[in-house]
């Protein structure tokens, strides 16, 4: 089975609250809402990813010093195994915009249970709870 490589952040903005991204109709899993990030690409790390990855995808900018490693997840799909190590960040320069065309959402740490996510993401919300 392939395995599948993926960045992902939890934005925590100075309320609290963490912010969404609803897949674009298009994609797998459209319409799900999951943290920002993606796919790390080859010899690139985890935070180089995010840090790209935010910059195309919410035009923000974020600096290594203000990624801090929260968890994993690790998840089969039918088709690849995800590997997606998780992070943290409260600082970034920039408003997050959907530059893609997803729809985003700033969500308290108690309400995420009831945006629908990928099955990867799911036990990544009590964790949050924890932190937050």
């Amino acid at each position: 089975m392939k395995l599948v490589l993926v960045a992902a952040v939890a934005l925590i903005d100075s309320d609290g609250r963490i912010l969404l991204a609803q897949r674009p109709e298009g994609k797998a899993m459209a319409g799900l809402w999951e943290f920002p990030g993606g796919k790390i690409e080859s010899g690139e790390t985890p935070e180089a990813a995010l840090i790209r990855e935010l910059h195309e995808e919410l035009r923000i900018d974020t600096w290594e010093s203000c990624l801090a490693p929260l968890t994993f997840a690790s998840h089969g799909y039918e088709t690849f195994h995800l590997l997606m190590p998780v992070y943290v960040c409260r600082k970034w320069k920039g408003i997050p915009q959907g530059n893609e065309g997803q729809r985003l959402k700033w969500v308290r740490v108690q309400d995420l249970a009831s945006y629908p996510m990928p099955p990867a993401d799911l036990p990544l919300l009590s964790m949050l709870r924890d932190l937050l």
